[in-house]
């Protein structure tokens, strides 16, 4: 694909930044009048008589400040990102053909992960220590395994999902419900900075511009539109989370979820996608098995966990999700013969799944799971 030249992409940016219009109507204009800048430049008249044109719109594009573009880029080079338009070499592909694509992007870091196959992982901001555990350790072996990991930059799971993929030194795209070169939440400025450093920020919003209610409804059909997979880890019934699975279905895209304790308010939304009919995700083969093209990696570099968990094992993990217990108690929980469910718990110690505490006690050490 060809660079548009620098006049066309400051009248693209231009009408892109007119309240109102969105992908639909952007698209309208541009085939109307063959061009950003034939858009800008049409009378009144014409705009209004365009298919799905309001009288609003026609307005704000006649009365649009014409520097917008050309504000917004030089804002953007001070930033140090790049503007990706649709017709550009590196804009996302899987992001050209959703409903309500972006009409734009601005980018910071590394480009070059926009290329790779990508997992969307996110939940709750009230999160509880299993989630977050569960969350860390699913982050990095999915970046260890060759995914980028994608997620929305929010306080939460969000971060702790970033935050693993980094630390196995793997590859991360925050997306952002606001503007480069604003952080919100604050306290992630550190996570932001890591990744603007060892991944990829991404946002359709211009740089400078701050949240607000609606931003983050948006953002989300961006991560699920980047990923092929988008996975639950916690969600409650009004979580964020589940619009981000509502985007993702409406883009026919996959949705996995984490199950967790019955009990815990902050399960009921994912378990309710499990009962719902969500593939339930036990294990890293769940997620791989969606990626096929990672079967050729060399031998080695896949994580140890791809392999089916027994039952009798699965059962000890479950009964270790929110507390650590005794040994007798947990041979309790699993109905197996003694010997069986000792020889089972020290399987999962061996490997690092369980560790065992003072008095006997053993806790699940979640990040683990996926290694």
């Amino acid at each position: 694909m060809s660079e548009p030249d620098p006049g066309r992409r400051e009248a693209h940016l231009t009408l892109a930044l007119v309240p109102g219009i969105g992908s639909a109507r952007f698209g309208t204009l541009v085939q109307q009048f063959e061009s950003p800048s034939g858009a800008l430049a049409a009378p009144f008249a014409l705009l209004a008589a365009v298919p799905g044109m309001s009288l609003a719109a026609a307005t704000a594009v006649t009365q649009a400040d014409r520097t917008a573009g050309s504000r917004a880029l030089a804002a953007l080079e001070r930033a140090g990102g790049r503007l990706l338009l649709p017709e550009d070499s590196e804009f996302p592909a899987p992001l050209r053909d959703i409903p309500e694509p972006p009409t734009c992007l601005f980018a910071r870091g590394n480009l070059a992960l926009l290329r790779r196959p990508a997992v969307a992982i996110v939940g709750s901001r009230d999160h509880s220590p299993y989630g977050a555990e569960v969350c860390r350790g699913l982050a990095r072996a999915a970046a260890d395994a060759g995914l980028a990991v994608v997620s929305g930059m929010a306080r939460g799971l969000d971060a702790v999902a970033h935050t693993g993929a980094l630390d196995g030194g793997g590859a991360t795209i925050g997306v952002l419900g606001n503007g480069l070169g604003v952080i919100y939440p604050a306290a992630n400025r550190r996570l932001y900075e890591q990744v603007e450093q060892h991944g990829l920020l991404l946002t359709e919003f211009p740089p400078g511009e701050r949240p607000n209610a609606g931003s983050f409804p948006r953002r989300n059909r961006l991560i699920s539109g980047l990923a092929r997979v988008t996975v639950v880890v916690e969600a409650a019934i009004k979580s964020g989370a589940l619009q981000t699975v509502a985007c993702a279905l409406e883009q026919g895209r996959e949705v996995l979820a984490v199950p967790g304790p019955l009990t815990s308010p902050v399960s009921t939304g994912t378990n309710g996608l499990i009962r719902d009919g969500a593939e339930p995700l036990l294990e890293l083969s769940d997620l791989l098995r969606h990626y096929p093209e990672l079967a050729s990696r060399p031998a080695g570099t896949r994580p140890e966990s791809e392999g089916i968990i027994p039952p009798l094992e699965r059962r000890l993990i479950n009964a270790l999700y929110q507390q650590s217990l005794p040994a007798e108690r947990l041979v309790e929980l699993t109905g197996a013969p003694v010997a069986q469910a000792l020889d089972a718990l020290s399987a999962l110690e061996l490997r690092g799944v369980v560790t065992q505490e003072s008095a006997g006690h053993y806790r699940l050490a979640q990040d683990r799971l996926f290694r």
